[in-house]
């Protein structure tokens, strides 16, 4: 029997991707050496298993948390977040996050390596929409490094407080951290790399209009600040100005922007992806 399969069967709280990473690791030892998850046990090998504590006090535990599943297969889930929902735990957000409800569904998920398993991209706590997360090793690689590379096209679609002057365009303006108010971004000479396309869907009597927006950089808040410096902040959005009046016949409790599309070219078939 292999080692690894052997240790499957005394050890079921661990998978066994996690005991292969602990026997190369040299946690675990046969007869004094570091083998490989393969080897064959033999009758009178002895086994030293000396395993770290299978949860640390900073990964982030699998609980109950409500999302939309658009699709899944074994190397992938494809997901509508809601709004209101942290996509990872982070200061003040502990828990009850995105990641916390996929370890609860997709118990696999908790060998993938890092602190925010599966998750290759991101949508601010108040953001709808679609997401991609991973559900092994070789795809979290892949996604990641097409969204590094730009290679995935993300767009959403917003309702905004006012139209911008133009009814289409691209804005190209650098953003980083806001120098006083540490919660905000902002566009300044010495931010990231930030472009931004936008087309005016539809303008309604009151000034508002629902606009297609398109991103080639993911920066930090990227869409919110950059319609805001357009005059055409998103619509509930309170911390770029897109504050409603208490008078408006529009109700939101948050910016009214939602992930819609985001196509993706898997050269392979998913479903084999993680062979």
């Amino acid at each position: 029997m292999r080692l690894d399969h052997y240790l499957a069967l005394h050890f079921p709280g661990q998978s066994r991707s996690r005991l292969g990473k602990h026997i190369l690791s040299s946690h675990i030892l046969v007869n004094d050496k570091t083998v490989k998850a393969g080897y064959r046990v033999h009758s009178g090998d002895v086994v030293q298993v000396d395993l770290p504590p299978l949860i640390k006090d900073n990964e982030p535990q699998a609980q109950p948390v409500e999302f939309k599943v658009l699709h899944e297969d074994p190397s992938l889930v494809v997901i509508n977040k809601p709004p209101g929902l942290v996509v990872h735990p982070a200061a003040g957000h502990a828990d009850q996050t995105l990641v916390n409800g996929l370890l609860h569904r997709y118990a696999d998920m908790a060998d993938l390596e890092g602190g925010r398993p599966g998750i290759v991209h991101r949508l601010d706590k108040d953001t709808s929409g679609i997401m991609l997360v991973a559900r092994t090793e070789k795809i979290q690689a892949m996604l990641s490094a097409a969204f590094k590379e730009r290679k995935v096209r993300k767009t959403y679609h917003a309702l905004l407080l006012r139209s911008p002057a133009e009814s289409s365009g691209r804005i190209v303006a650098p953003i980083g951290r806001h120098p006083v108010h540490r919660k905000k971004m902002t566009i300044r000479s010495d931010g990231r790399y930030a472009a931004t396309v936008w087309e005016n869907l539809e303008t309604f009597p009151n000034g508002f209009c629902f606009a297609e927006i398109g991103i080639e950089t993911g920066r930090t808040h990227q869409i919110r600040v950059h319609m805001s410096s357009l005059n055409a902040p998103v619509a509930g959005d309170t911390l770029y100005g897109g504050k409603l009046d208490k008078k408006s016949e529009v109700i939101a409790e948050r910016q009214l922007l939602h992930a819609s599309t985001l196509p993706l070219s898997i050269r392979q078939p998913v479903k084999n992806a993680g062979s």
